[in-house]
């Protein structure tokens, strides 16, 4: 299958952008975006933002989160997956940040990457809505997609961030994920994609191939 060419890149994008208005509430403070970003894990949106609302309303910053009883961290997020993991994985960041970067979540991926529990999904989250610095977050969402639609053909989530870079040009790199993401959660599912309402179904491997089967049966 061939590569996506510039133009067709830049209508997917656009197309994309005008059925899915971006999304300004995880554009925040850094240290809210690592936090929210790990209590998301394997855990649906619907509950993250309300649980991290209420953590930050009652422990705005990382000082405080760092001096917080874990057992009241526990009982505010307890809706998400893994609560207690997380509770202790959150204070103990909170602590190095506050210790070794003065309080401020380095603006560095390698160094993000370094606190514990933080991988390079993550990471690149911090970097591309707390920071506002081109990055592509590689969830399962954007590794199915952009194997679905073409832009790459990769066996492994840790293989499309590279992969991406490689594909699309920096300045979607920003964006490209909030868009892939909401396209999975919405039509491009996982199990019975809803193809027929697809904006860019002309343009994807996989919905032009059951775009011709249709064409042929009748």
């Amino acid at each position: 299958m061939r590569r996506k060419n510039g133009k067709e890149l830049s209508q997917i994008v656009k197309r994309l952008r005008a059925l899915y208005p971006l999304d300004a509430f995880r554009r925040s403070d850094p240290f809210r975006v690592l936090v929210s970003t790990i209590l998301s894990q394997r855990t649906s949106d619907k509950i993250t933002y309300p649980t991290a609302e209420k953590l930050f309303a009652t422990f705005p910053d990382a000082q405080s989160l760092a001096n917080a009883p874990l057992a009241k961290i526990m009982e505010i997020i307890r809706p998400v997956n893994y609560y207690k993991t997380k509770a202790a994985r959150i204070r103990e960041i909170a602590q190095i940040v506050v210790k070794d970067f003065g309080e401020k979540v380095p603006r560095s991926k390698k160094k993000t990457c370094d606190l514990p529990g933080v991988g390079p999904k993550t990471a690149n989250c911090v970097l591309v809505f707390g920071f506002g610095v081109p990055a592509i977050p590689v969830d399962t969402h954007v590794h199915r997609i952009s194997n679905r639609i073409g832009l790459l053909h990769t066996k492994e989530p840790e293989q499309t961030e590279a992969a991406l870079k490689k594909a699309v040009p920096r300045r979607y790199w920003i964006e490209i994920n909030e868009l892939l993401v909401r396209h999975g959660q919405e039509i491009c599912k996982p199990v019975k994609p809803e193809c027929a309402m697809c904006p860019i179904r002309e343009m994807c491997d996989y919905g032009g191939k059951l775009g011709r089967k249709t064409t042929q049966h009748f």
